[in-house]
């Protein structure tokens, strides 16, 4: 019958702790499973994984072949609805508010809002991505999502205006001009060439 006082460890949960220093009979005596002398032997010496002594290690010696999505992987900042009700009601929530609290450190690629806890007020909330969770919360708390508008890698603002248009009605007449020099010019030089 199983009783407080029957009550033991499983086997092997529990072995003899292992003394060291207890005279050189006792098997762990004198330098106590430090060897002798050198780096391992000294208090607090340790030597980091991979580190061979200075020659080149392993993991440098071996060719690197393929590739790895690492170096692509985007890291969003998370913030949770729990955070957002230091804000007031009506308020645009966006990344230099979220900054300026703390909320959001270093350099990301975007914000993404999770649903843990409540939203206690409506809230314009400027976010590149949004849980479900989170989503049906703001709503039900009469806020609003908005996706963050981001310059994409390799595209360029294009504003026209009245300058622009005349600058382009212009560049035709600049390549036009351009290219009748060049032909008087090597007109000039073959009729010097003859004479």
């Amino acid at each position: 019958m199983m009783r407080l006082h029957n009550f033991r460890p499983r086997p092997g949960a529990r072995h003899r702790v292992k003394r060291l220093g207890c005279g050189e009979s006792s098997g762990h005596g004198k330098t106590s499973g430090k060897g002798h002398k050198g780096q391992k032997a000294r208090s607090g010496g340790s030597i980091r994984l991979g580190f061979e002594g200075g020659q080149m290690p392993l993991i440098r010696r071996l060719p690197k072949r393929g590739f790895n999505n690492a170096a692509f992987h985007a890291t969003y900042a998370i913030v949770n609805l729990s955070d957002l009700n230091e804000f007031k009601a009506g308020t645009v929530v966006n990344e230099e508010l979220l900054r300026e609290l703390k909320l959001v450190r270093g350099d990301v690629a975007g914000i993404k809002i999770l649903g843990h806890g409540e939203l206690k007020d409506a809230l314009t909330i400027e976010a590149d991505k949004v849980s479900e969770s989170a989503k049906a919360k703001i709503e039900k708390a009469g806020g609003t999502i908005i996706p963050r508008l981001r310059d994409e890698p390799g595209t360029q603002k294009v504003t026209a205006g009245a300058d622009d248009v005349d600058q382009t009605a212009k560049e035709p007449e600049a390549v036009a001009k351009s290219k009748k020099k060049s032909t008087t010019a090597k007109a000039k030089k073959k009729a010097s060439r003859k004479r």
